[in-house]
């Protein structure tokens, strides 16, 4: 059965679209700024109540205020749900759009956080708006979820989207696609961070340095050993990004640390990750380790999104366009549900390049599209 004639309906309004994303790229919403990100969840609270939705503000004390939206279908309270979820805050403090202003040129539309992701946003307000003037029968409850600290590891919303995620049957995640062609992202890489720290003893380093336990050095030879953990081929790595230690040129250093990188594709290389790593000996006599952190993301398993992406593609296919799927080396809210066996499709939003850059901007013309897909995923 072909999907309901979305995509012509979003087509005419896509000029109301684009005026949508250049209100809510122009309220600046960086996470680590209560103030101002609270201000974009109101605006996002106001559009979503003239859509006749039932709408949440969850209040936070230290981050941005977290939005629930909820989309009953006609015939009544229904029985389950589908959550689309996404995050409204963005890595631009206040005061980036001086330097990077919101601007459409050559079919593009430029803006700090545009791409990643306040686009996906617009376009699954409009894919409601356009399941709405169809009336294309729901079964399933609709729930929204913006939340405002993704970029910072959410934090305060990881708790809300698993218990919302535990209640879908299926999550629909609207980080930006992948690529040009606009890819659904079907697995991502488990991210951690992890502190590697060394406690050694100070010493005069001319006049006796024998007496010394070098943390800097025990550092050093830690890193060399964790440089061989790395397999390119599971797709595991280990990186070192962040090193310090010592206090002068002339004294032993007593302390060194590191601040770890940690990827993988597999729940079980994670978890055989974080072990070794807690393992850890020291390698010079003397010298003591401590090793804070871990994984903060469980890989999202293609598994949990393959049949999903055979229901998207045929959509794809009935709209009038290939779909194609990527593995992404970056995380999102959507691991999270991944890991609870939920059914999760990610990377349904923008089209476009440039997330956390100067040049981050979205391809306009791809807009009704997405939003038309979701529209079919989330009413057939």
């Amino acid at each position: 059965m072909a999907p309901p004639p979305f995509l012509p309906y979003l087509r005419k309004r896509l000029p109301r679209m684009v005026e949508t994303l250049r209100e809510l790229t122009l309220l600046e919403s960086p996470s680590l700024e209560k103030e101002p990100t609270d201000c974009c969840c109101e605006f996002l609270a106001e559009k979503w109540l003239r859509h006749g939705t039932i709408v949440q503000i969850l209040r936070q004390k230290h981050r941005g205020d977290h939005l629930r939206v909820v989309w009953q279908p006609a015939e009544g309270r229904a029985k389950s749900q589908l959550l689309v979820l996404g995050h409204y805050d963005t890595v631009y403090p206040t005061g980036t759009l001086t330097k990077m202003p919101f601007r459409v040129s050559a079919a593009k539309a430029y803006g700090p956080g545009i791409f990643d992701m306040k686009a996906g946003i617009v376009q699954a307000l409009f894919a409601l708006e356009s399941i709405r003037e169809s009336q294309a029968p729901l079964h399933k409850r609709l729930v929204f979820l913006w939340t405002s600290d993704e970029e910072i590891g959410s934090e305060s919303s990881r708790k809300l989207i698993e218990a919302e995620a535990q209640r879908s049957d299926a999550v629909f995640v609207l980080e930006p696609s992948f690529g040009p062609r606009g890819l659904l992202k079907t697995s991502r890489k488990g991210v951690g961070e992890a502190e590697l720290i060394v406690h050694g003893r100070s010493s005069h380093a001319g006049l006796a340095p024998e007496k010394g336990i070098n943390a800097v050095h025990e550092l050093a030879a830690q890193i060399t050993r964790l440089e061989k953990w790395n397999d390119l081929r599971r797709g595991v790595t280990v990186n070192a990004d962040i090193v310090s230690g010592g206090s002068r040129a002339n004294v032993i250093a007593d302390r060194a640390a590191a601040t770890l990188d940690l990827r993988a594709w597999r729940h079980a290389d994670m978890r055989t990750l974080e072990k070794r790593l807690h393992s850890l000996k020291p390698i010079h006599r003397g010298a003591k380790l401590e090793i804070r952190g871990g994984f903060g993301r469980p890989p999202l398993e293609h598994k949990h999104s393959a049949a999903l992406f055979a229901r998207a593609k045929s959509i794809a296919r009935e709209l009038g366009f290939h779909l194609g799927e990527a593995a992404a080396g970056g995380g999102s809210d959507g691991n999270f549900t991944a890991a609870l066996g939920i059914p999760t499709l990610d990377g349904l939003g923008a089209v476009g390049d440039g997330a956390h850059a100067t040049h981050e901007h979205i391809l306009i013309q791809s807009m009704p599209q997405r939003a038309a897909l979701l529209a079919a995923l989330l009413a057939l």
